[in-house]
């Protein structure tokens, strides 16, 4: 089973067509990213794109529920 990341929006200003506020978004790896204060996070689009870090709290789910938020946007 993949390890799935999720973060919960709390900043959209200047992205609110493609962020929700309070919603939950996948977060894909990238440690390029991470150092330059960015998350990669699948949008509103479907598509990942790179985002303020600090506009989302990362949220650890457990490993069943992470696998079934994940299914459930497929």
């Amino acid at each position: 089973m993949k390890n799935h990341q999720f973060a919960v929006c709390l900043r959209n200003q200047g992205h609110e067509a493609s962020l929700e506020l309070r919603k939950l978004y996948e977060v894909l790896p990238d440690t390029d990213a991470l150092k330059h204060g960015q998350l990669r996070v699948v949008d509103e689009s479907g598509e990942d794109y790179l985002y303020e870090a600090a506009a989302f709290d990362l949220v650890a789910l457990p490993a069943n529920v992470a696998e079934r938020v994940f299914l459930a946007h497929a």
